[in-house]
Order: C-alpha cells, then sequence, then structure tokens
C-alpha cells in the first residue's frame, strides 16, 4: 500500500470520514556543495521520491488535530495558545504554525494523520519535509499564497527559533521548490536558485553507511570559525567572494589548518557551479568527476569524513556504471551519494552492500532515488 494510501485509510479510521486534502514535501539529498552554506556560498540538491504526507481536513476552529503513524501519537494544538513542550515531531507542525503567525499570516485549524518514508536521522531531511508539508496543509486551509520560497524561510525559521535547530535554508528551499527530474541549484547569499536538470539515463543513489555523526557540534563550530577566520584574512564578507585564482595567489600566507579549510570552500563552490554547466549539457561523467573530487576534498582538507564514508565512497567508485561518488551532509557519519547509470542501479546497490558489511561488518541502507516536485497538494 502506498504512503498516500496509508495516511488517507487511517484519517478515514480516526475522523470517520474522507480526508478533503493530500498534500506532501520531500526529503533531499545533496549533489555537491557541501559546507559551502554557511559561507554564502553554493548548494546543489535534489528532492528526493520520498516524502512526508498529509491527509487533512479544514475545522472551524483554531484547532491541530493531528495523528502520526510512524510515532503513533496524537496532538491537539490551540493555536491560540501554543507553547513548546521539548522534543518531538509535534514541535515542527507548531513551529511552522508560530512562524506562519508571527509573519502576520491568518491560519485556520485542521484534522490531519500524517506519515512519511523520509529516513529519520540519516541526513536526508525529514524534519524539512514535514515543515513543508505542514505549511503546505496551512497554505491550503488557510487560503494563503504559495510563495515556496517564503515558504522555506518561514519554514526554516520555525526550525531555529521553535525547534532550536541552527539549520541553514538549503533543506527547506529544495523541499518547496524542487522539481521532477531536475536538482536546484541554489545561492545561499541571495536564495536565487535554478532548476537544473539531471543527466538523462541516471540515477541517484544513497548510501547509508549506518553510522550516526558524533561530536558534530563542537567540529561544526570549529570549522566555521576556520572560515570566518580565512574570509577576514582575505578581506571580505565571506569565503564565496573568494575565486581559486585569488585562493592561490595567496594561500602560502595562511597556516596550515586555515589553508585547507578554505581551500575546500573555494574550490567547492567553483565544482558546484561547474556541475551545474556539465549537468545541462547531459554530461554524467564529468559530474561523477566533480563528485570525487567533493569528497577528498572533504576528506583531507575539511577532514569531516570518517571511515565508514571513505570505504563506502570507495566500494561505489569501483563498481561498474559508477560515475562518481561523495560524502552528502555535514559528514563523521551518515550518508554518501553516487551517480549510477540507471541500468546498473540494482546491481551495484547489491555489490555495495556485499563489499561494505564484508568491509565493516555493518549492513547499509541503499536507497534508489528519482528527483521528485516539491512540496504539493496532491490530487
Amino acid at each position: 500500500m502506498s504512503l498516500q494510501q496509508r495516511v488517507i485509510d487511517a484519517f478515514q479510521r480516526k475522523f470517520g470520514a474522507p480526508p478533503a486534502i493530500v498534500v506532501r514535501a520531500p526529503g533531499r539529498v545533496n549533489l555537491i556543495g557541501e559546507h559551502t552554506d554557511y559561507n554564502d556560498g553554493f548548494v546543489l540538491p535534489m528532492a528526493i521520491d520520498r516524502a512526508a504526507w498529509i491527509a487533512l481536513r479544514p475545522r472551524t476552529d483554531r484547532r491541530l488535530v493531528v495523528q502520526s503513524l510512524d510515532f503513533d501519537q496524537s496532538v491537539d494544538v490551540d493555536l491560540n495558545q501554543m507553547t513548546n513542550t521539548g522534543p518531538g515531531w509535534a514541535e515542527y507542525l507548531k513551529g511552522v504554525a508560530w512562524a506562519l503567525t508571527d509573519s502576520g499570516r491568518q491560519l485556520e485549524g485542521w484534522d490531519g494523520v500524517t506519515a512519511g518514508d523520509v529516513p529519520i536521522g540519516a541526513g536526508l531531511s525529514s524534519s524539512a519535509a514535514l515543515e513543508l508539508a505542514t505549511a503546505r496543509a496551512f497554505a491550503t486551509v488557510s487560503q494563503l499564497d504559495w510563495n515556496p520560497a517564503q515558504m522555506a524561510l518561514l519554514s526554516q525559521r520555525a526550525e531555529n527559533k521553535w525547534v532550536g535547530v541552527n539549520c541553514g535554508i538549503m533543506d527547506q528551499m529544495i523541499s518547496a521548490a524542487g522539481a521532477a527530474g531536475h536538482a536546484l541549484l541554489i545561492d545561499c547569499r541571495s536564495l536565487e536558485n535554478q532548476l537544473v536538470p539531471l543527466p538523462p539515463g541516471n540515477a541517484v543513489i544513497v548510501l547509508d553507511t549506518a553510522t550516526r555523526r558524533g561530536l558534530v557540534d563542537s567540529a561544526y563550530n570549529e570549522r566555521r570559525a576556520q572560515c570566518e577566520a580565512a574570509a577576514r584574512f582575505f578581506n571580505v564578507k565571506a569565503l564565496r567572494d573568494v575565486s581559486v585564482a585569488q585562493f592561490e595567489a595567496r594561500a602560502a600566507e595562511l597556516d596550515e589548518v586555515t589553508r585547507r579549510r578554505a581551500r575546500h570552500v573555494v574550490t567547492e563552490n567553483d565544482r558546484t557551479l561547474k556541475a551545474a554547466e556539465v549537468m545541462r549539457a547531459g554530461d554524467a561523467a564529468a559530474l561523477g568527476l566533480l563528485m570525487n573530487a567533493s569528497h577528498d576534498s572533504l576528506r583531507d582538507d575539511f577532514e569531516v569524513t570518517n571511515s565508514a564514508l571513505n570505504v563506502i565512497v570507495e566500494i561505489a567508485r569501483q563498481q561498474p556504471g559508477c560515475w562518481g561518488a561523495r560524502m552528502t551532509g555535514a559528514g563523521f557519519g551518515g550518508c554518501a551519494v553516487a551517480l549510477v547509470k540507471a541500468e546498473a542501479a540494482t546491481a551495484f546497490d547489491q555489490a555495495v552492500t556485499a563489499a561494505y558489511t564484508q568491509a565493516t561488518g555493518l549492513t547499509p541502507n541503499v536507497y534508489i532515488c528519482h528527483a521528485s516536485d516539491g512540496a504539493s497538494v496532491v490530487p
């Protein structure tokens, strides 16, 4: 049974009538452009065909009554008197309601049932998917204009200020504005974005190492401080303002660690823009080489991989039909992403799973993904 049908059936059982509306919003994987977002740089994510779904109907009062099939819990929230009751799935819904209200939008209540198939904790943005599905639900019952960029910013604000996670804009933007068959080149400074077609005949495969990020906050803050120090050295607002040539001309003046951190960000921005160019040309081989170079830079210059990520990327690169592979996300565990010929995807999945398990004793989760549309009302 499809997830769409599951939420519809569960809604019928809980509320005694079919839902009036069904919405969905996808998770994402970043193809290239890692640790560039907080340096005002460029990222190139794609929305995946895994999503958060909500079946719902409007209410005549300002209450939010929602059941989560994933957590087997229900909440009943008065939109006039919301409080943050601590970590949990419901805070993402309340956070979006708060951010929309705080922006001056008038909200109506709704009854809903939600479920998702974006793996939680794998770095594929299950939280952004739930936020944008919630925003889509509120926009539909409250007759709000749907502006993807504005809704992404409000959902980011919900996660930053209500949930308390200091994420950038990428996850919400791609969940709001993705399109089937395309990735989205996002300028993290201006929020301008352009759809970029994926090379035809290929699959994007997410490789979950089954390791989870540890000690990430301190390492993340340290990397961020090192990048800011490098930007001050170059007398620019952020490292996105430094070209590869400008970096190379003065790199020797930096201490070794700051030099390597800055080199990653400057070259990664360059790779991300080049990736968009080669994708427009349909050149899968060139995109794969850029993905490989990105991983090597994250491993050697930015030092945010771990042994599991390095092993799974190396195994992936050895498989027939694989153009390239790299870690994706913050690093220190989590997922890698590979670009693979579509006809080789199943064999790739089996071979990588077997070799990685033999090498590490861990069983990876492998997701063969296709680029999907952003947050939408389902007919």
